[in-house]
């Protein structure tokens, strides 16, 4: 398959540095490879995050679906879902979001999906996307056979979220969110409308320089400011986004941050109580703790390779009520399959509420039971393929439980691991946990380390 020169091209998305890898006219050459592979039979909804360079690759991008003769339809400043919630809408032909999520502020990218919000990844037309752009001579300049217009979605994409849980459940609460000037405070606002909370807004307004650094809560240094505010404020809980808010990540009111693998197993349990007997699917980078969260409530509990487009198109053949990952994307079959990182948080304040339980004493219990060593990133100079089969063969001795759905997951009886190679990173991950034991926890999170690091342990 044709490769570009410096290329933005990844296994789930665009991604690269503006203007070297991505810019107008290579963002014209994607626009018309869109329309050659996917040949879309409705509109494309085309959204856009608050970047610096975000506007001119959006109607880039359009300006080339045009020049094929594809209708596009601009619905503005959103988050990556509200494009996913249009391209679901009856008569429209696929969607592209114009964002880097929490890549650095100098870069930018696309997500893109086909008519009902389906996914498109390096399997299913990235890679022919990609290679149709080699081999283009047009920049999609010149006739424009299709048009580009508005379209207003957004009252209809908070309308379809608010649906999603009980609103007239919700408890007066107080809530601390952090939308690190990315794309989230508008949306936030739009859905929080008229429901009893208190706000304690933090980084709220979209603001492309990023002032407080680029929205990424999976880093621990970016956390301290948002674990301050809940406990400074006494909220009951906190929740702060990335730049296109396809992720939230939760503080409880101690300002502990808590894993995105526990939130996993509550969402299950909570939306099994409503529709019992129902598929969840999972990924295989921690897996103890929501395999027995959804036994306990009569749910069927589907492993899966990691990612969204892996995610969504098991959810798809499976009709599976809702999906999970441990890294904080969390995707729901009434938000046709996809990701969202506002639904989760109205599930929290739906749970805190109807609970009369703090979100603490809806996870102690289970980070107790199953401890985790949170996603470690290596970077290796080794092909990551011949660092996971010489730790197989370090552990081959004690007959471990082997399973290669992504990367390699080991088994023991009392501890687990996963490594995997990252589909985005040069790097690789390595998620641990145990069955109520942290000192072992501690002690195979060290030793994998040292293997990981040095070939001769």
């Amino acid at each position: 398959m044709d490769k570009l020169a410096n290329s933005p091209f990844k296994a789930y998305d665009i991604r690269g540095r503006i203007p070297d890898q991505l810019n107008a006219d290579r963002a014209r050459r994607i626009g018309l490879a869109y329309a050659e592979v996917v040949r879309p039979h409705g509109p494309i909804a085309i959204g856009r995050d608050i970047r610096q360079s975000s506007e001119e690759i959006a109607g880039a991008v359009a300006e080339g679906l045009n020049a094929a003769g594809v209708e596009t339809r601009d619905i503005g400043l959103c988050g990556t879902e509200v494009v996913y919630h249009a391209a679901s809408l009856s008569g429209m032909g696929g969607g592209i979001m114009v964002t880097a999520s929490h890549n650095p502020a100098d870069y930018n990218g696309m997500k893109m999906v086909r008519e009902q919000a389906i996914p498109i990844s390096a399997d299913t037309g990235l890679a022919e996307i990609e290679a149709q752009v080699v081999r283009s001579s047009r920049a999609g300049r010149g006739i424009i056979a299709g048009r580009h217009r508005p379209l207003s979605v957004f009252d209809d994409y908070v309308a379809r979220v608010r649906s999603l849980v009980d609103i007239a459940a919700l408890k007066p609460l107080k809530l601390v969110v952090n939308a690190g000037n990315g794309c989230a405070g508008p949306a936030f606002d739009a859905i929080a409308e008229g429901l009893p909370l208190e706000v304690i807004r933090l980084n709220h307004q979209p603001d492309g320089g990023f002032p407080n650094g680029v929205p990424n809560p999976l880093l621990p240094e970016n956390r301290s400011v948002t674990a301050q505010a809940v406990i400074e404020h006494g909220a009951d809980f906190a929740v702060a986004w990335d730049g296109d808010y396809d992720r939230c990540f939760f503080f409880d009111h101690q300002g502990r941050f808590i894993e995105g693998y526990y939130l996993v197993g509550l969402f299950a349990v909570q939306l099994l109580e409503k529709h019992p007997g129902e598929a969840i699917i999972l990924d295989p980078r921690l897996t103890w703790n929501t395999l027995e969260e959804v036994a306990r409530a009569g749910g069927r509990a589907l492993i899966n390779k990691s990612g969204h487009a892996f995610i969504k198109e098991r959810m798809r053949a499976e009709n599976a009520l809702y999906g999970g990952e441990m890294s904080a994307h969390h995707y729901f079959r009434d938000f046709a399959y996809c990701d969202s990182g506002m639904i989760p948080w109205l599930l929290v304040a739906e749970r805190v509420s109807v609970s009369g339980r703090s979100l603490a004493e809806l996870v102690d219990e289970r980070i107790e039971a199953f401890p985790c060593s949170g996603e470690i990133n290596f970077e290796v100079e080794e092909d990551p393929a011949a660092v996971m089969d010489r730790i197989v063969e370090q552990f081959s001795a004690d007959k471990p439980r082997l399973d290669r759905t992504d990367g390699i997951s080991l088994e023991f009886p009392r501890w687990r691991f996963n490594l995997r190679a990252s589909n985005t990173e040069p790097v690789i991950r390595l998620n641990v946990e145990t069955r109520a034991d942290r000192a072992l926890l501690d002690e195979k999170t060290e030793l994998l380390g040292r293997l990981i690091r040095n070939p001769n342990g």
